[in-house]
């Protein structure tokens, strides 16, 4: 039998990651161990900067009035999402990404100077030969309890998505806390880094081949038919 698989990632990317796993053929649900809130923070003029960096829609969502400056500045950004949402803010999209900010850097010819809007749990980047990267934190995720109900279901077995290393960490804590055994629980990781946060004594342990939602749900069903043949 086939493992359920659960996201755990904040609202509105949840939703996003069920109806995608669920057009894929996945038996997924959703149980946000994270809320995104918005973070006070110093804009800068919008002369001082030549386009922003956005490596996720919840800048847009949460950056607050002071986004209205930016109105008509360029935006390099990673994912549709981030680029619809740059779009609705007023900015001008230069450049779409796949697979994180470091790999649009690389692949852009770029302005030299840059604002990045960035939750507080961020990637560094390495800016390219004159290009200078001022970055500014609008949101943090503030994790959540795992609910107790969650915690019998994980008992029973399933396949837990993981889309940060702060989402790892604080999973891992959340099952220790609560007595839940590891053993029962896979896990599928959006990159190697977030996978390396797990820790050991998983069920399975397995990173995307790219940082991506496609890429995620699909090692999500390959691992839900290997595992699932595994106890068959």
């Amino acid at each position: 039998m086939s493992l359920p698989v659960i996201a755990i990632r904040p609202e509105p990317g949840c939703a996003a990651t069920i109806r995608a796993g669920r057009e894929a053929g996945l038996a997924i649900a959703g149980w946000p161990l994270f809320a995104v809130r918005a973070l006070a923070w110093n804009a800068p003029p919008p002369s001082s900067f030549d386009a922003l960096l956005l490596g996720s829609a919840n800048a847009l969502r949460h950056g607050g009035p002071a986004l209205a400056a930016y109105r008509g500045k360029r935006a390099f950004a990673v994912g549709a999402a981030t680029a619809e949402a740059a779009r609705a803010a007023g900015l001008e999209v230069a450049a779409t990404g796949a697979g994180g900010l470091q790999a649009l850097l690389d692949a852009e010819r770029l302005p030299p100077r840059l604002l990045r809007l960035a939750g507080a749990e961020h990637v560094p980047l390495a800016a390219p030969p004159g290009t200078a990267i001022a970055t500014r934190i609008v949101y943090h995720s503030a994790p959540v309890p795992l609910a107790p109900d969650l915690a019998d279901r994980l008992a029973g077995g399933a396949l837990v998505l993981l889309h940060s290393a702060a989402a790892t960490r604080h999973f891992a804590a959340e099952c220790d806390r609560l007595r839940v055994s590891r053993s029962p629980i896979a896990l599928a990781a959006l990159g190697p880094r977030i996978a390396e946060a797990a820790g050991a004594g998983w069920r399975a342990l397995r990173h995307a081949a790219e940082p991506s939602d496609v890429a995620l749900l699909a090692l999500a069903a390959d691992m839900c038919h290997e595992q699932g043949q595994s106890r068959e």
